[in-house]
């Protein structure tokens, strides 16, 4: 399907809703794969080192430098995609919102297995993507619009995750799923079980994140830890 997307994208016009939904999809699915074996092969990696089995650590680390390799490449295509063919051949405000929101997404996606500087930018690359995506949101999008609420979820796990900062991050989960309660209303029926499932999920990371936030100077890394152990929600 991503590839089948990718020539759709390359065509320079601009995408429906239904197939950069399609995209998006294709893209979530290849590197979903790849992000949870990241993960499985770090923590056994983990505890292979510390055993001491020094062959096996070097096997291991290989096979999770190749899934990070794949990692980055599937990161830099839809970046390259999406910087030369959607968001040039794009208009108004929801599809604004909704790419840079994909490009924050796959810059936080980098950062999970990034180390110092090479972390510290593509974070940088995130939060500027990310920014730019809330303030065209909160400018022309309204608070109960289900592109905007993915977005707020998704930021505040970029927050909690990657920058490990849990208040932040409960700040922005609150207020988007405070805003939406307001206006729930005014929801429209199309947009209802898209809206109401991801303020659900704000409010599942909320009780965790809350329940999580360390007192009189546990470590930030905690936050992060525990976060990946109890499968954060994001969209």
């Amino acid at each position: 399907m991503v590839d089948a997307m990718k020539k759709v994208a390359k065509l320079d016009v601009e995408l429906t809703v239904e197939e950069r939904n399609l995209l998006s999809v294709g893209y979530k699915n290849v590197i979903s794969a790849r992000r949870a074996s990241w993960r499985i092969l770090s923590s056994i990696e983990q505890k292979v080192e510390a055993k001491g089995n020094d062959q096996n650590v070097k096997r291991i680390k290989g096979y999770r430098q190749k899934v990070e390799s794949e990692l980055s490449s599937i990161c830099t295509d839809i970046m390259t995609l999406i910087d030369e063919h959607i968001v040039p051949s794009s208009s108004g405000a929801e599809s604004t919102v909704f790419y840079y929101k994909m490009k924050g997404d796959y810059y936080r996606y980098w950062a999970e297995f990034k180390t110092g500087d090479e972390k510290k930018e593509v974070a940088d690359q995130s939060m500027k993507a990310y920014q730019t995506a809330s303030s065209k949101a909160e400018a022309e999008l309204p608070p109960t619009h289900p592109v905007r609420l993915g977005l707020a979820l998704n930021y505040s796990v970029f927050y909690y995750e990657i920058l490990n900062s849990p208040e932040r991050a409960c700040h922005l989960a609150k207020q988007a799923f405070d805003e939406a309660i307001s206006e729930l209303d005014a929801l429209s029926e199309e947009s209802y079980k898209d809206s109401t499932l991801i303020m659900q999920l704000l409010r599942d990371n909320l009780t965790l994140w809350t329940s999580n936030i360390p007192e009189d100077g546990e470590e930030a890394q905690k936050h992060n830890s525990t976060a990946k152990a109890n499968g954060v929600n994001d969209a």
